[in-house]
């Protein structure tokens, strides 16, 4: 098994990757249990997979991070065993008190596709990314300009090198590039009043006083993630090209957003194929200092994590006729919130007029219409309020099948899989606490 070594508040310690990066190797299944430490209570376990035929090919341990009186098992077994494997994983449940974890990165039935369970293991899909930055497109107004290419290759070694916990690298951007900045800048600025939702004008004068929002100047991802923290706990995070709607969804649950850094060729400074700096700074980053719709975003994130694929392409759509692509009401008037438009010229206008079709937010419709990606959308649909779309969400996240429910601990910035009495058990305390603090306060109200 590899291993990865983190620093958390200083020391080193060694963070187990569970998943071999060959995974179903020769048809082996690989099993992640945790068990209380007490004497004999791995010979039971190993005594039940005996008693069912099992052979294991591999085992490994570790002291439980999350449970002081634990220990979590790594173990592999043959892929011919699979068909007493409901027994046995019910067994362990039922029968020792385990908790029990199916992991797999491949399409076999009645698995769970792997997921970060910790902020680090981000890190480990990073840079499985679609295409590198510095690949261009014949069609992209940058292909044939050496000097462009060469920078974009700048931009995706800085997102290949960086690793979670290290400060976003600053960048001297040219006089060119931010001329190119400049033009995007003045152009939605100037439409933003009457074109973008509260949310997104409330915070754009705060970006402006704090992250140096100016038509003269690109801010840097390091003081855009600082200041994302410090409003709703959202950072930036660095990358070298597109990934896939799995891992970047997987981001958004620990509020994590992967950006680009580079901008769009100078000779277009309206029109971009890709995402790029313009459209994550002047179209993401102020929503995700909003707290609603960061917890919206979150949520999508959060119900992803161990999706089959059918429903990381509806999740996958959600996001973009919302987050990319939303509108919303603002008493009789429809304004704009997602990222694609509050970034575009062109569609910010387009998009509020009478031109495309415009429908109510139903996920169950939204989340399988097909869209087009180079071209003006042909329908938006619009939320009634965040707080209503993230209603929506939980509604829809509960048909995913999936044998457990997950929530991110922003203390330990992990994901806690919720399959097992004990951790009910401690996610009741939490809220119990909660609502004895909310209870205080309204009595001092």
């Amino acid at each position: 098994m590899d291993s990865q070594h983190y620093k958390m508040n200083g020391d080193a310690f060694q963070e187990s990757r569970y998943i071999e990066d060959s995974p179903n190797k020769n048809g082996v299944i690989s099993l992640i249990f945790s068990l209380k430490e007490e004497v004999g209570a791995l010979a039971k376990v190993l005594r039940t997979f005996e008693e069912k035929g099992i052979n294991l090919t591999h085992i490994e341990s570790r002291p439980s991070r999350l449970n002081k009186d634990e220990y979590e098992f790594f173990i592999n077994l043959e892929g011919k065993n699979v068909p007493a494997l409901d027994k046995i994983i019910k067994s362990l449940r039922s029968d020792i008190g385990a908790t029990v974890h199916e992991l797999s990165r491949t399409k076999k039935k009645d698995t769970v596709p792997w997921f970060p369970r910790s902020i680090q293991e981000l890190d480990r899909f990073a840079n499985q990314i679609l295409s590198y930055g510095a690949e261009l497109d014949a069609d992209h107004p940058g292909f044939k300009d050496p000097v462009y290419r060469a920078r974009r290759k700048e931009f995706a070694d800085i997102a290949y090198n960086y690793r979670h916990g290290q400060p976003i690298p600053h960048v001297t951007y040219t006089e060119e590039e931010k001329k190119t900045w400049g033009t995007v800048f003045r152009e939605l600025k100037s439409l933003y009043p009457t074109h973008a939702c509260y949310e997104h004008n409330h915070v754009f004068p705060l970006l402006e006083k704090y992250c140096g929002y100016r038509e003269d100047n690109i801010p840097q991802l390091e003081d855009v993630s600082n200041f994302l923290q410090s409003c709703t706990g959202f950072r930036l995070r660095p990358v070298a090209g597109l990934l896939s709607s799995r891992d970047f969804l997987a981001g958004l649950a620990f509020r994590v957003f992967h950006s680009t850094q580079y901008i769009r060729h100078s000779s277009k400074p309206m029109y971009t194929p890709e995402p790029d700096i313009c459209h994550e700074l002047l179209g993401h980053v102020p929503l995700f200092a909003d707290p609603s719709f960061a917890q919206f975003s979150q949520e999508i994130g959060l119900a992803s994590l161990g999706a089959p694929d059918d429903f990381i392409e509806k999740l996958a759509t959600v996001y973009w006729f919302t987050v990319e692509f939303g509108l919303c009401k603002e008493g009789d008037s429809l304004k704009a919130y997602g990222a694609g438009l509050l970034s575009s010229f062109g569609e910010l206008q387009y998009c509020l007029s009478s031109k495309p079709e415009i429908q109510p937010l139903v996920l169950e419709k939204t989340s399988v219409q097909k869209y087009p990606v180079t071209e003006f959308q042909p329908v938006y649909y619009v939320a009634e309020s965040f707080k209503d779309a993230k209603e929506k969400l939980r509604k829809f996240a509960q048909t995913i099948p999936r044998p457990f429910s997950v929530r991110y601990n922003p203390y330990t910035q992990r994901i806690e899989v919720l399959d097992n009495a004990k951790q009910l058990k401690n996610l009741a305390d939490t809220i119990n606490s909660e609502i004895g603090i909310l209870c205080n306060a309204l009595q001092k109200i």
